[in-house]
């Protein structure tokens, strides 16, 4: 979740405006700039590719929602030390580079020398039907080499989800007092995240609704399975009665039985929900993370039910006669 900002009067924002905004917004989880610096080739051995070069900054990773697929991302050392170091996008590293490993590799681009030290995933941007190669360079370099504090957009990303229209408008106040009369563009990708946010709302509703289901039709099933063992096992349970098996013995018997076929069921059914949820994920490309506590919970939740299941038939277990139950 995020929110980008650029100045659309002919101004342009400068890096200090980061640092102020850093300073004075509340509900801020981390800020960062961007500036594209030129389109160009990029050179490795005897291949060329078309590209696109932008200057970042520090939290770029944390406000752009990319990830680091491969090495690291820029350090404040390289930032300090104005570092010929590229990030490059995986687009361009798969053209580029066809299997080898990037990291370490010297590039050019723009007839410049780098060393690359990164690679992140390709993200569409705004007008672009399909990807492009685009390398990242530190915004210090950028300053260097274009002499200029320019920044293009200011990207901002909130705490919480819920604060995103209030940090927005504490931006807008905020960068009026450095540009009075500034007209600002400014957009959000909350649409996106609530959007995502309800379908996996549904889809944790719609597996709900099926574990519910399962575990009373498992509940079900133990209790006819108890019930049947209850009436298959009359002599073996009066036997046990007439050599000195209590009645708490007798039902103990049936609620460990339970108990086990509880955690097979359960053990299974977790497995079989997890593959599931990963190839839902995957396919609508949704968040995922195996939790211990949802698992747990699960199997308590087996346990109960095939406990609760099994008492009246082990109940009736217990209720037996020993002469009448040998005899039959």
């Amino acid at each position: 979740m995020m929110i980008k900002f650029r100045l659309n009067d002919g101004r342009k924002l400068q890096l200090d405006d980061m640092e102020f905004l850093k300073q004075r917004m509340r509900g801020l989880q981390a800020i960062s700039a961007d500036h594209w610096l030129s389109n160009d080739q990029i050179i490795f051995q005897d291949k060329q590719v078309k590209l696109a070069i932008f200057g970042v900054s520090q939290d770029y990773l944390l406000t752009s929602g990319e990830s680091l697929l491969q090495g690291r991302f820029f350090n404040a050392d390289d930032f300090a030390n104005y570092q010929p170091l590229v990030v490059i996008d995986e687009f361009l590293a798969e053209r580029l580079f066809q299997g080898e490993n990037p990291i370490g590799k010297r590039v050019y681009a723009a007839n410049k020398p780098y060393i690359v030290i990164g690679v992140v995933e390709t993200k569409l941007r705004s007008g672009d039907d399909e990807p492009r190669g685009e390398i990242f360079i530190s915004m210090s370099l950028r300053k260097v080499l274009k002499g200029s504090y320019d920044i293009g957009t200011l990207r901002l990303r909130p705490k919480n989800i819920e604060e995103i229209k209030d940090l927005e408008q504490q931006a807008k106040e905020l960068l009026l007092q450095r540009y009075p009369g500034g007209r600002f563009w400014a957009s959000n990708n909350i649409n996106d995240i609530l959007e995502q946010r309800e379908t996996v709302t549904f889809v944790s509703r719609g597996l709900l609704l099926l574990g519910i289901i399962t575990l009373l039709v498992g509940g079900v099933g133990v209790a006819n399975i108890t019930l049947a063992s209850v009436a298959e096992r009359t002599k073996e349970i009066g036997l046990l009665r007439a050599i000195g098996g209590t009645q708490t013995e007798i039902a103990l018997l049936f609620i460990l039985e339970a108990i086990l076929l509880s955690l097979i069921g359960g053990t299974v059914a977790i497995t079989t929900v997890h593959g599931a949820t990963i190839i839902i994920a995957h396919r609508f490309e949704l968040p995922y993370e195996f939790k211990l506590e949802s698992a747990a919970l699960a199997l308590g939740s087996s346990l109960t039910v095939g406990l609760g299941s099994v008492f009246f038939p082990a109940v009736q277990a217990t209720k037996l006669d020993p002469v009448k139950a040998l005899r039959s």
